[in-house]
Parts: structure tokens; sequence; C-alpha cells
């Protein structure tokens, strides 16, 4: 929120410049984004007078103006606005000076004719497109009649203020308004400071034959109106229309100008209904019903929900209380009878009816955070004290209440042992006792007890432990005494998970993958996808867009989307990994479980081509590879098997497998089905997902190791035919089996089926290795031993030994 630094001086006694003010209120208070002055980096920006005007020759839409700019003769200036007039006092950017976007104005000619400067729009001098008039918003903007030209226009349109930008933090509603910035400031420089009381001048007749109201007071503790008859629409005057669009509004008209000031000053935001358009004289305060609608000021139209509360008439919805009006009501310039609402909303009901319809207003912004309950009367009647000053109006006698349900003010116990030993301090009763005096609260001390009550308005203060934080923030955070923490130290250290997941990140790296990270949050589609076990998806009650609606369960498909983001950019080899959480959600249950996941996807090459050798697109063996390498590293090497996977339509068919150990799944790996890598506008790519947390709970084989042999080893080959179900795992284990104490390793050399072997049957060609670490071998032993090995596999697996 933009707060002028002038109209804080108006009320506060300050002599500490704005940067200043700004860093103490950082400091102490809330947030500060950025103080800016608008008139800095302009220059020569003056009032000029339109003494009269012509039509250029050689243009249809240019017009020569001459305007006195306060020098002995006056200037010849050409103008384009459409809006342009003689008669008018406008802004005149004269030769040299600087402008919006520090853009330096010279003498120059226009269709052959001299200009001796420009005049400006408010949007050529800096200001937002947002907050200009909109009657001039295409063209020039037009000073007040009483501007003497040849004066600079930074004080006539506040550009010489310094705006101070609050970051408000949920908390702190009450700082969203001048008053509770103004009684924050006093207590922090301990000054006085004395607010405007309204007196309304009360002349028209009784309101309560004019308008009833009906208020359901769970959605609305509050809810009051005025009446003000005989209105007369019009601009603003000009230091309504500074204040406004200094703190980033556009002025409209007087009627709705005087709310929107009033909610800048009181924070009560207001809202200005045009009676005669009412359907009756009644008004209710209601949730909407089935199937209503509702066509807001913006002239969007909504689908109201059940649970919106609704302004309505005898007929139909005529506001989104707490939000935005409707345009069936709209302050018109036809309009003569203003209804003025201020009320006090259901907060929860407020927050989820912008978020629904996507409406964040600063009337929604002050409801959701809380206004100030004690003072909802005070803004109504300082509302019908100006449209009584500025807009001719008759303020009718009396208020309609339709609900005043005011919370009692909080009180709190505290006393002065607890605060000096939570702050670690050596305040005196009476320092703590004005302190809080000077934030407004009423204070009652008993020996060393003191009885708190806070105003209404602070309805962030509950506990003994807020009061603590404001003696602290108005004491001075940096006045208390820095002291080092005592006790016995601990050296910290990673936990065993912490240690494996940080391990996990090398193993990948180290195996040529690079680390993504991706949104845990996706599509309900894709949370679907590529699943290790069932679940029902959590849905986000909120969420910011339908690409991040749900929680992810499966780490691929983002992978997927990261090589999808590659590939259109041309980046054809990708291998990628990531480590993070999955949300499992079982049927009936309202809370997802957390479980850690690691996945891998891999396209294009791992090793590109070179002089002496050609690139090799990835395959299902490399990436099987990586994941035997990887469980290794993590000292997963125990009964770790690979089998067919069918039942993943994501995969494909016959290159895919599920990861077992021990005879437990732990994940899956293979290639992504062609369709899907269609769908993802990606090539073949081949994926692994594995259930980390499982990996971290397994017990673990600890590494052996053994003195490397002296003594030859000796090698036997094997080849035999089997038929084609029997697999290679089956064979290995069986000659690691049956193959004696002497059998070292493994491996296979060959595989071949086709016309050459029987239909149904294939050849698989061993190497086996054998060697004692104590002594040299015979063959008589190894003889028997391979012997041993070829007999089980003729018996046990069918084999034909060739």
């Amino acid at each position: 929120m933009n707060i002028s630094y002038n109209w804080i001086k108006e009320y506060l006694d300050l002599d500490v410049s704005a940067a200043d003010l700004a860093e103490k209120i950082e400091r102490t208070s809330v947030e500060v984004d950025s103080v800016t002055r608008p008139a800095d980096g302009l220059k020569k920006v003056v009032v000029g007078h339109v003494n009269a005007m012509e039509a250029h020759p050689d243009s249809d839409h240019l017009h020569i103006c001459e305007v006195d700019v306060g020098d002995d003769q006056p200037s010849q200036i050409v103008c384009g606005a459409p809006n342009i007039a003689a008669g008018q006092n406008v802004i005149v950017a004269l030769p040299g000076s600087r402008i919006g976007g520090n853009v330096k104005i010279k003498r120059s000619k226009m269709r052959g004719v001299e200009s001796d400067g420009m005049i400006c729009s408010l949007q050529e001098i800096g200001f937002s497109e947002d907050v200009v008039p909109k009657e001039y918003a295409d063209g020039i903007y037009v000073l007040p009649a009483d501007a003497t030209p040849g004066e600079p226009v930074f004080h006539i349109l506040g550009m010489d203020d310094s705006l101070i930008d609050l970051d408000v933090t949920p908390n702190r509603g009450d700082m969203l308004s001048l008053n509770g910035t103004l009684r924050d400031l006093a207590a922090i420089y301990d000054k006085p400071v004395t607010l405007d009381q309204p007196a309304v001048k009360e002349t028209g007749d009784a309101i309560a034959d004019q308008l009833t109201l009906h208020v359901d007071d769970q959605l609305s503790p509050q809810y009051r109106m005025r009446l003000v008859r005989n209105i007369q629409i019009k601009p603003s005057p000009m230091w309504l229309q500074v204040r406004l669009w200094n703190a980033g509004m556009r002025p409209i008209n007087n009627v709705v100008d005087v709310t929107n000031y009033i909610m800048l000053k009181y924070g009560q935001p207001l809202h200005a209904f045009d009676y005669d358009k009412f359907s009756g004289q009644d008004v209710y305060v209601r949730t909407a019903q089935a199937g209503e609608k509702l066509t807001t000021l913006d002239e969007n139209d909504h689908e109201l929900d059940s649970t919106d509360i609704v302004i309505a008439d005898s007929q139909a919805p005529i506001a989104l209380a707490g939000v935005m009006g409707g345009l069936s009501t709209a302050i018109s310039d036809q309009t003569t009878t203003v209804a003025i609402e201020a009320a006090v909303f259901e907060s929860v009901h407020i927050r989820k009816a912008a978020q629904r319809h996507h409406l964040h207003t600063d009337a929604s912004q002050r409801f959701e955070r809380g206004v100030n309950q004690a003072g909802v009367q005070d803004a109504l009647d300082a509302a019908a004290q100006m449209l009584d000053e500025l807009a001719a109006g008759t303020v009718q006698t009396g208020t309609a209440v339709g609900s005043n349900r005011v919370p009692e003010p909080a009180v709190i116990p505290l006393t002065l042992t607890h605060v000096n030993a939570v702050l670690g301090m050596d305040l005196s009763m009476e320092r703590v006792t004005h302190i809080l005096e000077t934030l407004g609260f009423t204070v009652a001390v008993a020996g060393d007890q003191l009885t708190v009550t806070v105003p209404i308005r602070r309805n962030d203060i509950h506990i003994p432990a807020d009061l603590l934080e404001e003696i602290a923030r108005i004491y001075g955070y940096d006045n208390i005494p820095a002291t080092l923490p005592t006790g016995r130290m601990t050296q910290g250290r990673l936990t065993a998970a912490q240690r494996l997941m940080r391990a996990t990140r090398h193993s990948l790296e180290g195996l040529g993958l690079n680390q993504a990270i991706s949104y845990a949050l996706t599509t309900e589609d894709k949370a679907k996808m590529f699943l290790m076990r069932p679940s029902e998806v959590t849905k986000l009650a909120w969420p910011m867009s339908v690409d991040h609606a749900v929680l992810r369960m499966n780490m691929v498909t983002g992978l997927l989307d990261d090589i999808a983001y590659n590939t259109a950019r041309k980046v054809k080899d990708v291998a990628l990994y990531e480590q993070g959480r999955v949300f499992y959600r079982e049927d009936g249950t309202d809370r997802p479980s957390e479980e850690e996941h690691i996945a891998g996807a891999v396209t294009g090459t791992l090793m590109p081509e070179a002089w002496d050798q050609a690139a090799k697109p990835v395959d299902f063996y490399q990436v099987k590879g990586m994941v035997e390498a990887y469980l290794q590293d993590m000292a997963v090497n125990g009964d770790v098997t690979y089998v067919p996977n069918a039942d993943m339509p994501e995969m494909h068919l016959g290159r895919t497998a599920d990861i077992l150990v021990h005879g437990h799944r732990i994940g899956y790996l293979g290639q992504v089905h062609p369709t899907i890598a269609k769908r993802f506008k990606i090539g073949a790519t081949y994926v692994f997902e594995l259930n980390l947390q499982a990996i971290i709970d397994m017990p673990k084989q600890e590494n052996q190791y053994d003195v490397i042999s002296r003594y030859p080893a000796i090698t036997r080959d094997i080849a035999m035919l089997v038929a084609d179900d029997v697999t290679n795992e089956q064979v290995v284990n069986l000659i690691e089996k049956r193959g004696g104490a002497y059998l070292q390793s493994v491996k296979l050399f060959d595989v071949y089926a086709g016309v050459k072997v029987p239909k149904g049957k294939k050849s698989l060609a061993y190497t086996l290795t054998y060697q004692d670490k104590h002594a040299t071998l015979v063959d008589d032993a190894v003889n028997q031993a391979f012997d041993k090995v070829s007999h089980r596999l003729q018996d046990e697996l069918g084999a034909e030994i060739r």
C-alpha cells in the first residue's frame, strides 16, 4: 500500500526524512518495498494556459497552440491531443525539459511548424495508465483553473510528495490505512497524534422510513447504511484526486472517490449504491441462491456460488459482498440519491469469494485481514460528511443498522518478570506501561502484574506473547542487548537417510545424469500416469493454475516435461534425474502420505559420436546398467531381480521391467510407450523410478574387501540350447549355485536364435572363471566342477550342451 509522507505529516509532527521514516517502519512494523518521489528525474515541466489555437495547415488532427508559460511572450506549441481547447490550463514540457522515461524535449518542427515544447498527458510525465482519470486517458490532462502559468506542476499534481510502499503482512490489517499507520508511528516516535472525528450534519428525513436492512449477523457481524439525497455528480477536487492517484487509485467522480478516500484513511471499505435503482426499500445480506448471476462493476458476469455472500434487493443480488459492487446499482452521472454501505464481513467467505471469482480488490484485501470493528460508524459518518461538503448532498437522519455485533476487547494478563525473562532485558514497570499506552492499550498495574486491555482495532493481539512482541518492537529490536547462547554444544551431522540421499545425487551424477527439479504440482492426467501403486489424486482447493492443481504421484512426468522443453530447443541428448517426494492418498482419507522417490530419464545418446566410434542411441540395457550401478553404490547388493512388466500402459510392452529386491517391488525401468512420447512431443525415451524410502529403510550389505589372488585363473566356455522361455537369470543362478567353491564369475558372451537352431530354442554361451586364492588350481578340480554344472543344466533346465 502506498502511503503519502505529506499526508502523515499533516497529523504527526516528524522531523525525519521520508527515507529515514521508511527505514524506521521497516525495522519496527512492516516491510517497506520502496520510497519514491514521482517528480524525481523530471524538470522544466510547468503550467501553461492555452490562449488560442488553430488547425495545422498540413494535418487533420494537429493544432497550433499559443500557450502562456509565464514568460514575456507566449510559446507556440503544436499539439495532437483530441481534447485540447483554448482557455485550458495544461501541462507543458519546455525545451530542454525531462519527462517520463528520461525523455528530453527539444525545440522541433512538426510538419514544417515550429513547436517550442510539448503539451503533455499524465502518462507522458510518468503516471501509470491505471490511475489516469478516464476522461483524460486518451488526451492531455486539464489542470485546475486557478493554476498559475509558469509554475511547476509537481506540487499541483502531488508529484513532490514521497510515497512509502508498505508491504503489509496478513496479521497487520490495521496498517492498511492512514489512521492505523499514524497510531503505530505515534508509538514508535512517542509523539501525540490527534485523528479527525466526523461531524456529520443530518438535515433530511428519517432513514427508517426509507430503508430497511435484513442481515444474517453470522455473515456480517456489522452492517450499516446511510442515505444521502440531492447528490450532484462531478469530478472530485484536485486535492482528493491527488490523494487517490498517489495511493494507486483512479479518480472517478466525487461519490466513488469519497468512498475510496475513506477506505484509505480509516481502513474501512465502503460501497456507494444508486438508491433509486433498488427494487423496493429492503436490502438483504445473504448467501447466493442456486442459479443466481451478477454483473460486477468491471462488466464481467459471474455465476454465484451458494457460499458467496451477496447484497440483494427484493429481486436479485446487487453486489458481491466485500469484493465488488454490481453494475445494476452503479453510480452514474444521473445518480441523485446514494446509499452508503459500511460493514464487517466474515473474512473466510470473502477470501474464498475473491479467489473463486478472480476478484482481488482493495476491499477484499482489507476484509480478509480484518477491519476495525469499533470504527465502522465513524467511517460511515465521515463519508456522509464529505458527500455533504463535496457533492452538496442532503444527509438523511439516522443510520440504518442491520447488525451490530461488536466483539469484546481482548484482556491479557502479563507480569513484568515474564517480560524481562523472555526479552532478556531489565525494563521498569513504568517503561513497559508507557510503551503499551502509546499503542492505545489500557493497562492496569497491581504489583508485578499487568492487565492489558487491547483495543478492538488490533485484532492480531490475543495472548501474552503478542504483547511481548509489541513491547520489543516499540522499544527497538536494535536496542535489545546481544548475548551469546549458553549450554552444551553438540556436533551437527547428517542422519543416515540424509547421507544416503546425498550419496544418491553423487552416484547418479557420476553415471552421467544431470539433476532436474520439477514442480510437485501437476495436472490430474499426469498425476495418474506411471503409478507404482494405486492411489487417489489429491487436488488443491485453490490452485494457482490448471497446470498445477494436483499433487504428483510419480516423478517421471516432470522429467518428461523437462525433456520436452529441451527437445523443443533442439537439444536431443538429455539425461536427467530427480529426487523428491510423491503423494499417495488412500480412498476415504483426507490427507496424502509422502514417499521419497528417485527417477531418471534418458533420450538421445549417452556417448556422442567420436572419430573412433559411432553414436549409439540409449537402450534398455544402458539404463538397466545405470540402475544396477546405483543400487550397488547404495549397498543394495542382495537379491536384486528384474521381472518383465506388462501392467503399465504408459510403458513399452516387452521393454519394461519391475525391479525387485528380495522379492519386493521397489521400482521399474524401461522405454516410454511411443504414444506417450508423442503426447509429450519427445523421441524414444527410457526412464526408471525407484522408491527411495524403501532403499533407505532396507538393511544394507557392507562392502567386503579381499586380497587379489596371486594364483592363475582357469576359464571354461560352455554353449547350450535351451527353450525360449528360459531366462539368462535362471541359467546364471544355477551355474553360481552348482559351480563349486572355486567359481569366481559367470559371463554371457553370445546369444543366438535363428534358422540354425530348432524352433522354440535359443543358443546361450557363457565363460566360467575358476580360481583358488590360496593355491594353483589343477585341471581335475576344474573339470569335476564343470561337469557337475553341465549335468545340472541338462537335468534342471533341459539344456542341450553343444
